[in-house]
């Protein structure tokens, strides 16, 4: 069966339908929903946030010019300068020691309440066999066999794929390839253990580190979660050590895997001199919808296979062999709002088929989910022009009412590299619009969603492995991932590189990275 070319059409193409977007992937009815231009409309308490994260490190920002001025003073010294000072301080006991205790009390704080930098030493995706991709018309035919489907469900399936961004090479686990589908307990574990076990061997691999040297482990799976957890099937498997720091996240959709690196870091502040895994995966084999609910068919058409482990350490020492080093974590979460509660709702349709529903109103509620992040995030990356630009437009505007078109704030000064999570392709164009960025800014997010797929809270790592296989990281270079899913939540995590950072022959792209960036119709 030749491989065709995946087709996309704009989202107003064809009336009456839905297209994927968004973190669980999107859907849109009868007309055309994007994400609101949510730069052009701020909310000031959200700038407060911002500011207020920034000022919590003024005294840090005021020290530093202090400190530059001390150290120009004292190069200028000459001897006679140093022999006079000294002469002083011999006659002036009581000055010695109360600068002594004030130096001594002053570092001892310092040094206690700075947080600890956290390093990313290295991460694995996971590289799914070729035998198990699935081509769209393979995917229609197999979906026609089960029996499971009207015409009318076969035919809107094919249009989201068609649509949807992905390419002809993702991958479905094999317990879908059976003929009906394998949904047992049993097929769901070979899946996670596939997967899991496939990223965290290369990991290991790669960075020699001894299994029995992690002190912390964070797996999150949103859809499945089996006794004994996902975290104790690889403590099992492994020989994890008796005391380890274990934590199994579950029902928090694909942007889990920016909280479990948030959940990370705060241990490695409690934690010290120890190594911490996070592995994000997602698991579909007890996830497929067999009903004809349009709103629930979407996920079956967008999740793909996928995992990611990732090494964190805390211990000094490993800077020199880091890749990156964690700079911020912003997490926004909108749970309060029902329609953002239910906006990614797994249930039952009608004829008790369980699946994850998707809101019509999923588009605007990721746009309100995406503003209030980034609002919050910009004070903390932003240059200080930018941010001086912003806030006097924002002030004159909210305060003054004076009339004139919003500063929208460049993040490409404060980014060279954007993972954006390639949960569908609408919201990755959206992005590229109101952010302002370059078709090469996002090309990584849309050859991850064409090659592998929505891979859930994996897919920013995927994205991550194609920025570095095309030679692009550089040391100091700046890393914005982003993500959001069910909840409904949108977070950040901004990486720094520390060194430059060559293609790696472990990375998933290493056998096809010549073949991208393709051509995706519009």
């Amino acid at each position: 069966m030749s491989q065709s070319q995946p087709k996309t059409t704009n989202a107003a193409a064809s009336g009456g339908s839905q297209d994927p977007a968004g973190g669980g992937g999107g859907v849109q009815f009868q007309q055309a929903r994007r994400l609101p231009d949510f730069l052009q409309s701020v909310n000031i308490k959200y700038v407060k946030l911002g500011y207020h994260y920034l000022m919590t490190h003024l005294l840090a920002l005021c020290l530093v010019p202090l400190m530059s001025i001390i150290g120009v003073q004292i190069s200028q010294m000459n001897y006679d300068d140093v022999y006079q000072l000294w002469l002083h301080l011999q006659y002036n006991l009581v000055s010695v020691i109360i600068f002594s205790t004030i130096l001594a009390f002053g570092s001892t704080v310092f040094f206690m309440t700075r947080p600890r930098s956290v390093y990313l030493l290295d991460y694995c995706c996971y590289r799914p066999p070729s035998h198990f991709q699935v081509k769209f018309q393979s995917f229609i035919e197999h979906s026609r066999l089960t029996g499971d489907f009207d015409e009318s469900s076969l035919d809107f399936q094919r249009k989201i794929l068609e649509r949807s961004g992905l390419g002809e090479e993702t991958v479905v686990p094999e317990a879908m390839h059976s003929l009906p589908p394998r949904s047992s307990m049993q097929a769901a574990r070979e899946e996670a253990e596939q997967v899991m076990f496939g990223a965290l061997d290369v990991l290991f691999a790669s960075t020699s580190i001894w299994p029995k040297d992690i002190g912390i482990l964070i797996v999150n799976c949103s859809l499945f979660n089996p006794t004994p957890s996902l975290s104790s099937m690889i403590v099992n498997k492994y020989k994890l050590r008796g005391n380890i720091q274990s934590f199994n996240l579950g029902g928090m959709g694909c942007s889990a895997g920016v909280i479990a690196i948030d959940l990370a870091k705060d241990l490695l502040q409690v934690h010290c001199n120890t190594y911490a895994v996070v592995v994000s995966t997602e698991n579909i084999t007890q996830n497929w919808y067999s009903g004809n609910k349009k709103s629930m068919l979407i996920p079956n058409c967008l999740f793909r296979v996928g995992a990611a482990a990732v090494l964190l350490s805390n211990r000094p020492p490993d800077r020199r062999r880091a890749k990156y080093k964690l700079v911020h974590v912003v997490r926004t979460h909108r749970g309060a709002d029902d329609k953002a509660f239910r906006c990614v709702y797994q249930e039952q349709d009608g004829a008790g088929k369980t699946g994850v529903s998707l809101s019509k109103d999923l588009m605007s509620i990721a746009g309100d989910a995406l503003k209030t992040n980034i609002t919050t995030l910009g004070p903390l990356v932003l240059p200080i022009s930018e941010q001086l630009l912003f806030f006097a437009t924002l002030v004159a505007r909210k305060l003054l009412n004076v009339r004139f078109k919003p500063y929208i704030p460049d993040f490409k000064l404060a980014f060279e590299h954007f993972c954006i999570h390639a949960g569908g392709r609408a919201v990755i164009d959206e992005l590229e619009k109101n952010l302002q960025l370059s078709p090469e800014h996002v090309e990584a997010s849309r050859m991850t969603l064409h090659r592998f797929g929505n891979t859930s809270s994996s897919s920013i790592w995927y994205e991550l492995a194609y920025t570095e296989a095309k030679g692009r990281m550089s040391r100091g270079q700046r890393v914005w991932q982003i993500a959001f899913g069910s909840g409904f939540k949108c977070n950040s995590a901004v990486w720094q590189a520390l060194r430059n950072i060559k293609p790696s022959a472990t990375s998933p792209w290493f056998d096809c990275i010549d073949r991208y960036p393709v051509e995706i119709a519009p």
